[in-house]
């Protein structure tokens, strides 16, 4: 069983969709119980990194969120990803979980590159085109495995440490490309 957490800042029901069209059984919760009993964990994210910290503490999801991402096949969506590092810059500066080293930055303003970043971006060295909305990115660290740029900004685009993975883009809003993504981390877990 796949938990996919609700902590009130997610893209909960096409990440649910994506995983079902692959013949998966999906739980959409909140209660860190039923998180520490699945197999594996969706950690979607859609929103600012404030607000997503304070609701995975209101709701008593912090600990059990970073426990999957170090024990548990665990994959993490835009903010989702972002929320793995240790910090950003969003809201004024945030302290995040901290299990990717690194920092999130925003995107700098320019005629030529608007923020935020909405559309198809290639991710190397994959060489697929994926959906990404996003003003802020995550800096390249070690545990980096995918890049991508916007302007003159190289990012993390997709990150790996452990049995946990995490997009900087949304695969199940990525058509083709996108299942194929989900289906490869099933195949990994």
């Amino acid at each position: 069983m796949i938990a996919i957490v609700d902590y009130k800042a997610g893209n909960l029901t096409s990440v649910k969709y994506a995983f079902e069209a692959l013949g998966e059984e999906t739980l959409v919760t909140g209660n860190p119980e039923e998180i520490a009993q699945a197999s594996k964990v969706v950690f979607p994210g859609v929103g600012a990194a404030k607000s997503a910290m304070e609701n995975l503490r209101n709701l008593d999801l912090l600990e059990i969120v970073k426990s999957a991402a170090l024990e548990k096949p665990f994959l993490g969506i835009c903010l989702g990803m972002q929320i793995l590092f240790e910090a950003t810059e969003e809201d004024g500066g945030v302290e995040t979980l901290g299990i990717i080293p690194g920092r999130v930055r925003r995107f700098p303003d320019s005629k030529e590159h608007k923020v935020p970043s909405i559309g198809w971006n290639r991710v190397e060295p994959m060489g697929e085109y994926f959906y990404f909305v996003h003003s802020y990115w995550g800096e390249i660290t070690p545990y980096t495995i995918g890049r991508s740029t916007h302007g003159d900004v190289e990012f993390t685009s997709c990150v790996k440490r452990g049995k946990m993975l995490a997009c900087q883009f949304h695969p199940e809003k990525s058509g083709r490309a996108g299942l194929e993504f989900l289906k490869s981390w099933l195949e990994i877990c």
